[in-house]
């Protein structure tokens, strides 16, 4: 069963990265990153270490959910396609 759960968090985690790194909007990004943020979250308590994942829940879902949200909202949603 722990195995299941951990292989379900893995894909949790793949398929967050594949939508940060897939999308336009920089909100979905962001988005897609605290997914994968949150499957570490899951994969440290599953693993026995909640020292960590309350220390990656606080750090790395929330702070930097929120310090990256405030950079889309200052730059603005969609990236430039015309820089490219």
């Amino acid at each position: 069963m722990t195995a299941l759960l951990a292989l379900l968090l893995f894909a949790w985690m793949i398929a967050g990265a594949w939508i940060a790194i897939s999308q336009d909007d920089l909100l979905q990004s962001v988005v897609g990153l605290s997914l994968v943020s949150l499957g570490a979250v899951g994969q440290f308590f599953l693993f026995q270490a909640p020292d960590v994942a309350l220390t990656e829940a606080a750090i790395g879902v929330a702070a930097s959910s929120f310090v990256l949200l405030m950079g889309v909202r200052q730059f603005g949603r969609y990236e430039d396609k015309e820089l490219k």
